[in-house]
Formats: C-alpha cells, sequence, structure tokens
C-alpha cells in the first residue's frame, strides 16, 4: 500500500482538495491514494494573521500549495528562494538538514513534507525571535 497514510484524532478536521473533513468519535486512519492530492491538517494550519516570522511566511507558501490555493511551479521559486534565506541565518547543523529536507523536497514537488520540515524549525526561530527581544 502505498499513498499518504492520515492517522487522525477525534473529531479532527483536514482539508482534502478543497472539501473539509471531519473525523469521528474515533480515531482512524486515511489512506489516500491519489497522487498530488492537495491535503492539509487543519491543526498544522497557519492562519494568515500568524505569517508574522520568516520560516512562517515560507511555510504558509507551502501551505498554500496543500490547501490548493496556490499553484505549485508558481510557488516553487518563492519556496526555493525562502529556504535560501532561511539558510543564511539558521546555520547551526539541526537547521541545515532541515532546510535541505525542504529544499529537496521542493524540486520533488513533495510540499506536505516541505511544511512538516519547515515547521520544525517554528521553535529554533521562537526561542531566537525571543532571545532577539531581549
Amino acid at each position: 500500500m502505498s499513498g499518504l497514510v492520515l492517522k487522525l484524532g477525534p473529531h479532527e478536521r483536514v482539508l482534502i482538495n478543497g472539501a473539509v473533513i471531519e473525523n469521528g468519535d474515533r480515531r482512524s486512519r486515511l489512506a489516500i491514494m491519489t497522487p498530488n492530492a492537495h491535503i492539509l491538517r487543519l491543526r498544522d494550519a497557519i492562519h494568515p494573521e500568524e505569517v508574522n516570522t520568516p520560516v512562517r511566511r515560507v511555510c504558509y507558501i507551502a501551505q498554500l500549495v496543500l490547501s490548493g490555493d496556490a499553484d505549485a511551479k508558481d510557488a516553487h521559486l518563492q519556496l526555493l528562494r525562502g529556504i535560501e534565506q532561511l539558510s543564511q541565518v539558521l546555520t547551526d547543523p539541526d537547521s541545515r538538514l532541515q532546510l535541505s529536507v525542504a529544499s529537496k523536497a521542493v524540486v520533488d514537488g513533495q510540499h506536505y513534507q516541505v511544511l512538516k520540515s519547515l515547521r520544525s524549525l517554528l521553535p529554533r526561530e521562537e526561542r531566537l525571535m525571543a532571545v532577539g527581544a531581549s
């Protein structure tokens, strides 16, 4: 069995090709067999008013592709530029690894992996911004 497997908690919502789907009372698994389906867990969604940091901006572009609100071809260059800009600032080995994974995922058209890799940088960015604000 190939494709994306979503494990959903009770009442968790997911956006699949523009339709919001809510899970029932129990945990469940969905196998998404259609390649290139637009899928976004709503618990992972970044709202437009939350796009206020460099990592969140690049995450948001990937999210727009996943939700079907942006064309993957149009977002390709924006994502690669954003990742390159982040790599100028986030120079530690862990961040570099995640940025490398995200960059390869952009090239491979794997936008869920792009978002997943970039989201892993959010706690680090938050700590850096907190130190800079002190």
